[in-house]
């Protein structure tokens, strides 16, 4: 009878051991302490309801995400679940190293309430990889008092408007017009400003050439590296990422900031409501802008040893009721059908988002995040040659042709694969 007992007990304690040993690891690459503890308390809630399942959260500083991401892929240290933001998602299911989540989600109790731009976009060569938990629309935010000291009477409409405010700001003693992001995170501002300025935000032509480098957006190139190089830019915002350039216009350094609304968070926090207000990006010659719009979501790596956990934890991740917190805390539109009623968003803060929205003149553009190397294009490639743009040491010209050769020859290859 002893015996009996010891080898229940022994059964019983080795059961025990085996589910405690089901650990997930989730990476998220966009990271800040606000993020991570909102993301610990929604992980925390799949842990009281997954008894004998541990999710240990890995964060990569977004400066060196992809490179770190990269690494611990390549060296077999592949989490299950990973924060996936567009521009990496092409290089990682293009490959085969992401689960496809279709049919999950076609069977997901909630999955008839994630809208159809939510699913086009997770969406990469037919298959579902992802499920974006928001979208990041820019549009520009400005400091009331700084643009009324200047001698500013209204808030910029035009390109030209903005570039006159910017001036006219960077006149004040210790201010600056601009909050320039030259560092990582950087490639939004270059796209809109060429796309502006040459009155389209199509990336490639019928013939599959880039028009990165046409005369107009060489000129939108060209406006942005004059903002630095006339002093309408802080001189150390060439490195400047998500983090500076969001504190440059909350401290009131630079009057004028292009953001998403996850920025918002940040800056409604530390200044009063009457002292800024959010615009749609100005628009150029053409009388149009070409605001980018992104997403982030969240992706399962195929070589996970434990599929219908990462698939529960990124369900759980994305519930509505768990999106609705996570847009709210992290400044990103929600992916659920009716999101947009929540008293939330009906506010003033996001009227700049919304007017963008509503407004013909406004037409969001999408990275071409369909390239493989987008990711490295985008971190690296444009990372490198836009600072060395801004010192001086290039022309637009140059850096545009650069640009123009890389993306020409990665939208053949994915071309030929279609």
């Amino acid at each position: 009878m002893l015996k009996g007992l010891l080898a229940t007990m022994l059964l019983a304690s080795t059961a025990s051991v085996a589910l405690a040993e089901t650990k997930l690891k989730l990476v998220e690459v966009i990271t800040s302490p606000e993020r991570t503890e909102v993301l610990q308390k929604l992980v925390d809630e799949y842990e009281a309801a997954n008894d004998g399942v541990t999710v240990e959260i890995v964060s990569l500083p977004w400066g060196s995400a992809f490179e770190k991401l990269a690494t611990m892929v390549s060296g077999g240290d592949v989490p299950d679940v990973v924060e996936m933001p567009d521009r990496w998602a092409a290089l990682y299911a293009g490959s085969g190293q992401l689960a496809k989540l279709g049919d999950l989600v076609e069977n997901w109790e909630h999955g008839d309430t994630l809208t159809q731009k939510t699913i086009d976009m997770g969406t990469q060569a037919g298959d579902l990889y992802m499920i974006p938990y928001g979208f990041y629309l820019r549009a520009m935010f400005y400091n009331k008092k700084l643009l009324e000291e200047a001698g500013v009477e209204a808030p910029p409409k035009t390109m030209e408007e903005f570039k006159a405010a910017a001036a006219a700001v960077s006149e004040l003693d210790g201010k600056s017009g601009y909050c320039l992001r030259g560092g990582p995170g950087g490639l939004n501002a270059w796209v809109m400003m060429a796309a502006a300025m040459n009155g389209t935000n199509e990336f490639f032509t019928e013939d599959g050439k880039s028009r990165i480098n046409e005369p107009g957006s060489v000129e939108g190139i060209q406006y942005l590296i004059d903002l630095y190089q006339n002093g309408h830019a802080p001189r150390d915002s060439v490195s400047w990422g998500f983090n500076e350039i969001v504190a440059g216009f909350y401290s009131g350094t630079c009057a004028f900031l292009d953001q998403d609304p996850d920025a918002l968070i940040a800056v409604a926090e530390r200044m009063p409501e009457e002292d800024f207000a959010v615009i749609p990006m100005p628009v150029g010659p053409s009388g149009k802008a070409f605001p980018t719009i992104g997403f982030v979501g969240w992706s399962i790596f195929e070589s996970t040893e434990h599929k219908d956990e990462s698939w529960n934890l990124v369900a759980h991740l994305s519930s509505p009721d768990a999106n609705a917190t996570w847009a709210k805390r992290v400044g990103v539109i929600p992916v659920h059908e009716g999101a947009d009623q929540d008293p939330y968003f009906k506010t003033e803060q996001f009227k700049g988002w919304f007017d963008t929205l509503n407004g013909d003149e406004y037409v969001p553009t999408v990275m071409p995040t369909y390239l493989e190397r987008f990711g490295f294009f985008a971190d690296s490639v444009v990372l490198e040659s836009s600072q060395e743009a801004l010192l001086g040491q290039r022309t637009a010209q140059d850096i545009a042709d650069e640009w123009a050769a890389f993306l020409t020859d990665e939208y053949a290859k994915w071309k030929a694969k279609q």
